[in-house]
């Protein structure tokens, strides 16, 4: 006879109504949380060290925030919620570069998720990927040979990153690959980890083909490290509005191909 489901203990629930609030509004204050919960604010402090401390949420001072800045990414759980339409689109676009028996390798990104969620229609494929969700996404499709890449486990990207990654990755020789990245401009493509940034890198030196996956959102923005020059993928696939002086000049730069979001 299977036993109830443990509930949650009314600090982990707690948490998990800051989490989804912060996510929805994209930050909030420690009095606007003390509100919500109706706890102190020194309790409200101490579960928000503790999300921060597990990647969850960005502290600040007088509040915390799930969105990006030019140092920190948002959290993977943000990032699943924003800008969809574009990632949907981006992903449908992206499908014509696959065809059946490639080997295709895709980053930690959600834009690449939600690539990952087209695959089963491709057919025989060998996907490599460092994301938890994409690992979850195909596990069980018959079609898909999945190879989950290892290192130490990112709770704020739901990703494995570090040495032992970079290592594995480049043990690998893929047909193509499908990255995105926080932020670009006409020339360089730019993220705000550096532990991201020597990912995404050795990911693209293990492809053949490098396709970039970038929405609006994205654009005409800098973070803290380079990643790339643009110049070094051989497709770029934009969504939503762009200025089109700015996409004339990424044209210099690469191929790059518009699509719009549904």
């Amino acid at each position: 006879m299977s036993s109830a489901p443990k509930k949650q203990s009314p600090r982990l629930q707690r948490q998990q109504r800051i989490v989804d609030h912060v996510l929805a509004q994209g930050f909030a204050s420690a009095a606007e949380l003390s509100s919500l919960t109706g706890v102190s604010l020194m309790t409200v402090h101490r579960d928000l060290d503790d999300l921060a401390t597990r990647g969850l949420l960005r502290k600040y001072h007088g509040g915390v925030s799930a969105q990006p800045s030019t140092v920190f990414e948002s959290s993977s759980d943000f990032r699943l919620h924003t800008h969809t339409a574009e990632k949907e689109a981006l992903a449908q676009d992206a499908l014509r570069f696959i065809t059946p028996g490639m080997s295709v390798m895709l980053d930690d990104s959600t834009t690449a998720l939600a690539l990952a969620r087209l695959l089963p229609e491709v057919g025989p494929l060998t996907v490599v990927s460092n994301y938890r969700q994409v690992q979850e996404t195909l596990r069980d499709v018959p079609d898909i040979r999945l190879i989950g890449l290892g290192g130490e486990y990112s709770r704020t990207h739901d990703s494995y990153l570090g040495l032992p990654c970079q290592e594995m990755i480049s043990t690998f020789s893929v047909d193509i690959v499908f990255l995105s990245t926080s932020a670009m401009n006409a020339r360089l493509t730019y993220h705000q980890e550096q532990e991201i940034v020597l990912v995404k890198r050795a990911m693209m030196g293990s492809a053949t083909t490098k396709v970039l996956m970038m929405d609006a959102s994205k654009v005409a923005r800098s973070a803290l490290h380079q990643l790339a020059p643009v110049s070094h993928f051989d497709h770029v696939l934009l969504a939503g509005d762009l200025d089109e002086a700015l996409v004339e000049e990424m044209r210099e730069e690469a191929e790059v191909h518009m699509t719009k979001a549904h």
